[in-house]
């Protein structure tokens, strides 16, 4: 479901996260996931992973495997990643950065699952998020914008008074195009390859000065 607490006429700014790679270091474990799928069915892990980036994970697999069922696998890559046990950290500066903001004026936006999610914060530590959209509340996946603006409307704030933190390209270009502003995280990607992006930064411990200042406008 959708985890909301916020009420009343639209408010000040807020702030929206990814969830893996942004809140929660999930990348290595991933990484072994997918190419274990892949490998599962024939396929080039290689390939496989580029598809995966913010993305839910049906997109993924309906991108890499057009001719398998995307339910059916996506269940097969749960169960992979249920035996991945606890190797899914959040990052140690996520803690410190979630401090800084209103205790409702922020939200995650993930390709995962709600629940998925809350266990890994919870299990790191770190509060539930007052809006929390997960990737059974869209029709259209990163990088579409959907999520992105569907977070907006719970939290009663205009897009353009979003501030949003990513790692990947698909979930830069969600932000941007929901029209909102982006902080981009080398933290699964290069610079690079995130040069859509507003600014730039290699942890959340950078981004926190560029949070504050937001919140402050």
């Amino acid at each position: 479901m959708v985890s909301h607490h916020t009420n009343g006429a639209a408010q000040g700014a807020a702030v929206l996260f990814d969830a893996d790679g942004v809140l929660v270091d999930s990348y290595a474990a991933y990484r072994r996931i997918w190419t274990r799928w892949a490998l599962h069915r024939g396929l080039d892990p290689a390939t496989v992973w580029s598809h995966t980036h913010g993305r839910r994970a049906v997109d993924t697999i309906a991108v890499a495997a057009p001719r398998l069922d995307p339910e059916a696998e996506y269940r097969l890559v749960r169960d992979f990643m249920a035996e991945e046990g606890d190797a899914f950290p959040v990052y140690p500066d996520a803690a410190a950065v979630l401090q800084v903001l209103h205790a409702d004026r922020w939200g995650v936006v993930t390709s995962g699952r709600a629940q998925t999610v809350r266990q890994r914060l919870r299990a790191g530590g770190l509060p539930d998020p007052p809006v929390l959209v997960d990737n059974t509340h869209v029709t259209r996946g990163k990088p579409h914008p959907e999520g992105y603006l569907r977070a907006a409307g719970l939290l009663r704030t205009p897009a353009e008074r979003c501030l949003v933190i990513e790692d990947a390209p698909a979930g830069v270009e969600a932000a941007r195009t929901a029209a909102m502003t982006v902080i981009g995280l080398t933290t699964t990607h290069s610079a690079d390859q995130l040069t859509h992006a507003h600014h730039v930064v290699s942890s959340l411990t950078d981004a926190k000065p560029f949070i504050q200042d937001w919140l402050r406008s």
